[in-house]
Formats: structure tokens, sequence, C-alpha cells
């Protein structure tokens, strides 16, 4: 089965060998306080500094989740009131939990942006070019859930001030585990509200990854395969290539293959269309046909989701599928609209 659901989403199929050599070295057995775990986590850290281009000065914690990066951000890191533009699920529910935490008294007092680079429920996404709008006219924190893009494209890291990001997408890793990149003015307001109720207060968390340590029993499987991902991934740069080639395909395939089949880009400003996730509406019926049909012919595509869930399928553009799975998918949908009559 080859799956284009949009997270979890295809894994690496080395990851099947990196856990089974987890487990035969006894890596998941060591203690998150030896130094052999210790030295797994920093070669991590610092695999992502190289592999990503984060700058040296932000710091890196692994979580659970990026659910658990909204609670942190709301409890740690917002001083009176969170401000959250958004246009789909993932970011009204954002705000939503966010304000259960955090309840805003004035908006007008908003000291955290919380925005989310990539929607993926409509397939959308915040340019670099829009964030550093964003950079010049918000003066306190700026917080990024970059959970369908980080690993995929290229990030202007200075642009905010926290970044995170679950696995199961284009880092090509089962769920489980969520890298949080957070900068020098994160700490500090981190340090001015001083928090530190939580198993997951940052300033907890800060200071044992310090020490190449966590403040909880980590997912030590997930961080070794993370490693061993990031040890065979190419950098940044490359990927952002070839992710926004595959995306310029797959747009042009739907505007001009697709033309004539009742498919149609759910969003139609390039500029706001994501490089890594790609939305397509149509009537109902025609999208749970197609979307059973893939499934005949082994191929898994994502559900809509949302105000777009029975009216659009979504498809992952994440650097684990290969080039080859992409094009047994647009013969699939080539074939399917030649063999179906609309």
């Amino acid at each position: 089965m080859i799956t284009f659901y949009p997270g979890p989403s295809k894994v690496y199929p080395q990851v099947a060998d990196y856990a089974a050599e987890a487990v035969r070295s006894g890596v998941v057995s060591l203690n998150h306080r030896s130094a052999g775990f210790m030295a797994i986590v920093r070669e991590t850290i610092r695999l992502l500094h190289e592999k990503l281009a984060i700058p040296a000065h932000y710091h890196i914690a692994f979580v659970s989740s990026a659910t658990e990066c909204w609670e942190i951000v709301a409890q740690s890191l917002t001083a009176q009131a969170s401000l959250h533009p958004y246009n789909g699920a993932f970011g009204k529910k954002w705000a939503e939990y966010a304000y259960r935490i955090k309840p805003p008294t004035s908006l007008s007092e908003a000291d955290t942006l919380c925005i989310v680079q990539n929607e993926t429920s409509n397939g959308t996404q915040v340019s670099m070019h829009a964030l550093a709008e964003f950079r010049r006219d918000f003066s306190a924190l700026i917080a990024v859930d970059a959970v369908s893009s980080m690993a995929g494209i290229t990030f202007d890291w200075t642009l905010a001030d926290v970044w995170f990001a679950s696995v199961q997408k284009c880092f090509g890793l089962p769920a489980g585990l969520a890298v949080l990149v957070y900068s020098p003015a994160a700490l500090r307001r981190a340090e001015e509200i001083g928090e530190d109720a939580h198993y997951n207060s940052l300033l907890f968390m800060h200071e044992n990854f310090a020490k190449f340590q966590t403040p909880y029993t980590p997912n030590g499987l997930g961080i070794y395969c993370l490693m061993r991902v990031l040890e065979q991934v190419l950098p940044i740069a490359d990927i952002d290539v070839q992710t926004k080639r595959r995306a310029a395909n797959w747009y042009t395939f739907f505007e001009q293959d697709m033309a004539q089949s009742p498919f149609r880009l759910l969003i139609n400003d390039p500029a706001t269309r994501s490089h890594t996730v790609i939305a397509v509406e149509g009537p109902e019926v025609d999208i749970n046909a197609v979307k059973a049909a893939a499934q005949q012919a082994g191929i898994t595509l994502g559900n809509g989701y949302g105000d777009w869930k029975n009216t659009t399928f979504r498809i992952a553009n994440f650097p684990a599928i290969t080039d080859v799975e992409i094009e047994q998918l647009q013969a699939f949908l080539r074939s399917y609209k030649h063999d179906t009559q609309f």
C-alpha cells in the first residue's frame, strides 16, 4: 500500500532497520540519564542544527507532540494573552486550546503571536515573506506551528522565536515525538514569567536539555530513529528544492492533466498554496469514489478535514515519498479520469 495521507504519513523504509538496530544494541533499554543516552540526544540536536540549518544560538528540546507545544507556549511563554490569526481547522484548535489554558482578558495586550505556517486541513501556508511582515508589525514573541512543513522546506528561523513540529510528516518517522526550537528571546520570556509548575514547563525542560537530558522518561526509540534519519537525509536546502519541484508538478498536474475532471485545486491563489500538502476539492460523491478506487489500487489518499472533510482529498508531498510513487498516483488519476464518465 502506498500512502499519501498527510500525517501520520509514509515512514522512511530504513526506519524499520533503525528500530531493530535500537532493540538489538540495547538503546531502547538505556537509562535516560546515562552517558550513552545523553550522547544520542547530543548528536540528534547537533544533526538538527546541521541538517535543518537551525541557528546555533537557538535551543532544541524534544516533547511528545505538537499539541504539547501548544500547551508549552500557553503556560510558559504567554504572560497576558496570545493572538491567533488562522485560516484553517488546526489554527482554530490551537486558539481554542490556548484560551482554555490562558483565557485572554484583552487581546490588545497580546504578547505572543501564534501562527500555523502550514495549515494541513486545507493546504495553505504562510510564506516566509508573510512571516517577515508579521515579524515587522508584532514586536513581542512569535510562535510557529510548522507540523506539516518542518524538514520539508527551508525556514528563516529568525522570523519567529518558537518553532515546533511532530515527526510523523516531513521527518518521515512514526508519531510520538516532536521537535521544539526556541530562541534566546523565548528563553528570556520564560525566565520573566517564571512558570515551573509542570513537567513540561519550558524552564524545567531547558535546564535538562542543557545537559542533554530530558525532564521525564522520553521516547528513546523515537529520538534514536530521528538521529539515524537525520544522518541519511540531504541538507534542508536540497530537500527544499525537491519539495517545491514536486509541489509545482502537482499543481500543474491538476490544472492541466485533470482539467476535464470534477476535481479542482482547493486553493486558487498560488502564493498561499502549501508546498507540502495539496488539497483537491470536488463533489462529495466523486471525492468518495476516487478515494475508494485509489484504495482498491493500493493507494491511500488523505481524507478531507474540518469544513472540507467531505468535499476534498489531500495529498502529502513529504520527502519520504518517492518520485516513482508520485508517478504511480498520477497515472492512477489519469486512468481514473479516462475510465470514468463524469
